[in-house]
Order: structure tokens, then sequence, then C-alpha cells
């Protein structure tokens, strides 16, 4: 049995990620006490039925770091392979959330007095659950397909069983991405928004990147890029990671940006490693 540990902030989409387990074939149990992850997992552990399990506990059953550390050691010992996705969100969009939504935050029971205290309270109380976690999906840009469709990257039957590579483009003007284990800047090439003709367009279009990459500096700079990456991820198959997420930023994430992640996807997939791409402000 393979269990998947989920945890994180209210509001950050750990519904959402189990729906798409789900779809995926996974057995999901949400909302269990810490204490009982271990019984569960035994119980399972050697179950022909269920060989794909994610369960989801949180600050709803009280977890802190304590039970966190308690309960995976004890998985440890049972030998129940076991991995902990954490799902983060900025704080003022988790507010937004919960004000469309109108559902109350589990910290407002007596222990919070607003739902900005308790936001606040709760990525406290879990920063160092989020700091041991194997992977950290940060939601805030994320619609809900496309969160959908990052799991799946990640966690389907094809995906490379010791590590998968996530490549993201972003524009620094729209914030850089929280989950981010690499981030490079390619803003010091010339920017195809001042072309007219390419102004519209998008990296994904075969004049940008011609324009992007008709550059001195662009294919230097691409070769290093992948020099890096390729002595940096055996690395970090070695520590055992279970994703590493390398995010390519320009000023707007709509030319230059896209044109190195595309090709940076292209670059990994041809060396076949477990690989998925989105282009976070590509639409913005």
């Amino acid at each position: 049995m393979e269990l998947l540990i989920i945890t994180g902030l209210s509001g950050a989409g750990k519904s959402c990620a189990m729906n798409a387990l789900e779809d995926m074939g996974y057995f999901c149990i949400d909302n269990l006490p810490s204490n009982l992850v271990p019984v569960f997992a035994e119980r399972l552990k050697d179950s022909a039925e269920h060989k794909k399990v994610a369960v989801t506990t949180d600050i709803r059953a009280g977890l802190s770091f304590e039970d966190f550390k308690s309960f995976t050691s004890l998985l440890d010992k049972l030998s129940v392979p076991h991995k902990t996705l954490f799902i983060d969100c900025d704080d003022d969009v988790l507010l937004s959330r919960y004000k469309q939504t109108r559902r109350v935050h589990p910290l407002m029971n007596g222990r919070c007095n607003t739902l900005s205290e308790s936001v606040s309270c709760e990525r406290k109380l879990l920063s160092e659950i989020k700091e041991v976690s194997d992977y950290i999906f940060d939601t805030t840009y994320f619609k809900v397909q496309d969160f959908k469709k990052r799991i799946s990257s990640v966690f389907s039957d094809n995906r490379d069983k010791q590590m998968h590579i996530h490549c993201l483009s972003f524009g620094f003007k729209h914030g850089t991405p929280k989950d981010a284990d690499y981030i490079f800047d390619v803003r010091f090439l010339p920017n195809p928004f001042y072309i007219p003709e390419l102004k519209d367009h998008t990296g994904l279009d075969r004049e940008v990147r011609e324009y992007v990459m008709n550059n001195s500096y662009a294919k230097e700079f691409e070769d290093k890029l992948h020099n890096l990456i390729s002595f940096v991820i055996p690395r970090c198959i070695d520590e055992g990671r279970g994703q590493l997420v390398i995010a390519v930023g320009c000023t707007g994430g709509h030319h230059r940006s896209v044109t190195f992640v595309e090709r940076l996807f292209k670059f990994l997939d041809e060396n076949n490693y477990s690989v998925s791409v989105a282009h976070r402000d590509i639409n913005k």
C-alpha cells in the first residue's frame, strides 16, 4: 500500500485534491484524526484491494507538529510507505474564498475572533509540518481544473516513482511562486511585448520563441540552465525528494518565461524524466 497524507491550510484545496485522487483510483478518507492514521494504515497495508490510499488530517482534528511526528514515526515502524502533501495558499486568497463560500474557519470556534486571525494562526500552527512535507502545492494562482491536472501529473500511475519535475512560467509583477524550488529570471533578455506584431502573442507561438532565442545570450543561458538542472536532478533524487518545481519568470509571464519553460519541458521529457508544465500568468 502507498499512503498519501494530505494536510495544509483550510480553504487551500485539500478537498479538491481528494476528489482528483479519488478519480484516479485512490481510496480516500477525509478528516481522519491524526492518532488514527497509523491504525488505519496498519489495517490496510496488506490489502489487495486498496493499494493507493489518501487521507487528510489537519487543524479540524487539532493536528500539531508533535502529532505529525508521532504518527509518521509509527508509520515508519509499521513499514508503511508514506508521503506528505501540504497544500498552501496566500492569505488574501484564502480570505476571499471564505467570504465567497460563507463557510466558517475551523479556528473560529472561540480560539480566534476573526477570519484573518484564524488564517494567520493556522499558518503558524502548521508551519513546521510544511517544512518537512514531501510535496508542497501552492494553489494561489491555480484554477480548479489546473490544480487537478497538477495532482494527476504527480500522482498518476505513469509517473516517475522517484521524482516528478514541474516546470512553471510566471510573471514577476504577479508575484513569485511559493512552491518553487528553483527560480530563474529571464528579464535580462529583450521583451517581445515591445514588438507590435508580437505583443499579443505568447511563448507558445513560434514567432515569439524565435524572437526570444535569436539573441546571443539566450542560447548561452539555456545551455547553462540545462547543465545546472541536469546536475541538480540526480542530487535531488538521491535526497529522496518526491517533486522538484523549476520556475522561470519574466515581467508579465507571457513571452520569455513561457519560451524557456516550454524548451525546458521538452529537454527534460526527451531525457525521460517525469515532467509537467504550466504557465501561471499566460492569460493575465
